[in-house]
């Protein structure tokens, strides 16, 4: 972190991110090259410019393998241009709501490599003029606070775990936010719970939307300037197409569930040499299933339900995360909570809980009992655990495979 910060403050940061906070893991890469020595390296070689066109591949933007192999997805510089196009024109109306004094701001307090902070924050702000707060570690809530009280926020792109844990923060609720105008939810599904407290904190609902990796980020959005949480990723982006298919790769009915395919200039061009694996998620006619279930409405808006991966089977009845997640959330003795399906003898497969408590007194039959009340039989939790923290991305996205994997592990 200090290595560019020169000496002897370079030294004196690697020091302690190193030896004091312990924030460097034991690692061993034979043959590697420091930061400062490339960078050295670098200036001391001539750059042969590439002639460059739209169809040229831009980046290989690797998916964060939450569910499986993490795989590069070749985005060309015509679908980073036209996904930066659309959302700058998108997020308009925001801009618009209310008077924002001089240099737009934009938090980023995303890793730079996950999609949703190198197209929303990065490009996004480079090509607006924007200041950019960067925010190496999200997690650090006091941290993050204190660097967010030296400025106005204007547009706060977040997951839903740091939105909540800033809502519940009481020193985050002193900051003046008065010309936050855009608060842009996306990389997880933003629960309704998390999207009250957000409004009641700011007074700037949360508006959500939905990409991928393989999409160069942006899809669909709410509009922003909407004035209240609708509970859907909105409506898609200029020049997207969305269907929403069953298993045999047809359109259903509007309002019911099916697969998210996606068509439209942003979406990539392949998976890095990976040709069976890009058969797997391209239709003939050219759009890209996601792998998200959702559910369009009469007037185009999508809700996702969750990932196909992560659906729970119990006694034949799909029982998806995410509603039980939103429903357990709403309870005001949780803080976090993450569900996962668990191999069970009578029905195939039983709802697991895991619960961070924001009320420690919180008992599990207390929650049970919430349980049963507000969830019909088969989705309500056979089994709740409470843990002190639970397993995330580096973007914040609950690790679900991680929670299974620990589970089936123990009872091997």
């Amino acid at each position: 972190m200090g290595d560019l910060l020169g000496f002897p403050k370079g030294l004196i940061v690697n020091f302690v991110v190193r030896n004091v906070r312990k924030m460097v893991p034991a690692w061993s890469l034979p043959g590697h090259v420091t930061f400062n020595d490339a960078v050295s390296a670098g200036r001391r070689l001539t750059l042969a410019k590439p002639q460059l066109g739209p169809d040229d591949v831009a980046v290989l933007q690797y998916t964060g393998g939450t569910t499986g192999v993490s795989k590069g997805a070749t985005l060309l510089h015509r679908t980073l241009v036209a996904n930066l196009l659309a959302s700058e024109a998108w997020m308009q109306p925001g801009l618009n709501r209310r008077k924002i004094s001089g240099q737009t701001t934009i938090v980023c307090a995303l890793p730079l490599y996950h999609v949703f902070a190198f197209v929303t924050c990065g490009l996004l702000g480079m090509r607006t003029g924007a200041l950019n707060i960067l925010i190496p570690n999200p997690r650090d809530l006091a941290g993050t606070v204190k660097e967010l009280a030296k400025y106005r926020i204007n547009i706060f792109p977040a997951v839903n775990t740091l939105f909540n844990g800033l809502a519940n923060n009481a020193d985050f609720a002193k900051l003046d936010f008065s010309e936050l105008v855009i608060s842009n939810g996306g990389g997880m599904a933003v629960q309704e719970a998390v999207a009250k407290k957000w409004l009641a904190v700011t007074g700037c609902p949360i508006c959500e939307g939905y990409g991928l990796s393989e999409t160069s980020a942006g899809v669909t959005c709410n509009p922003t300037d909407s004035e209240a949480y609708t509970g859907t990723i909105g409506l898609p982006l200029p020049n997207v197409e969305i269907r929403i298919l069953d298993d045999g790769g047809q359109d259903v009915p509007l309002g019911q569930a099916g697969e998210i395919a996606i068509r439209g200039p942003q979406v990539m061009r392949d998976y890095w040499q990976q040709p069976e694996e890009t058969a797997k998620v391209m239709t003939p006619d050219g759009f890209f299933k996601s792998g998200d279930v959702g559910i369009m409405d009469a007037r185009g808006y999508t809700k996702i339900v969750d990932r196909k991966k992560d659906m729970i089977l119990v006694s034949g009845f799909n029982v998806y995360p995410n509603e039980v997640e939103a429903v357990v959330a709403a309870h005001p003795g949780v803080l976090e909570c993450a569900a996962i399906g668990v191999p069970d003898k009578n029905s195939g497969e039983a709802v697991m809980l895991f619960v961070v408590r924001k009320d420690p007194a919180l008992t599990q039959e207390a929650l049970m009992a919430y349980c049963h009340d507000e969830l019909t039989g088969y989705k309500r939790p056979k089994v709740i655990e409470f843990r002190q923290e639970l397993p995330k991305t580096n973007v914040g996205k609950i690790l679900r495979r991680e929670l299974r994997d620990g589970v089936i592990k123990q009872r091997a």
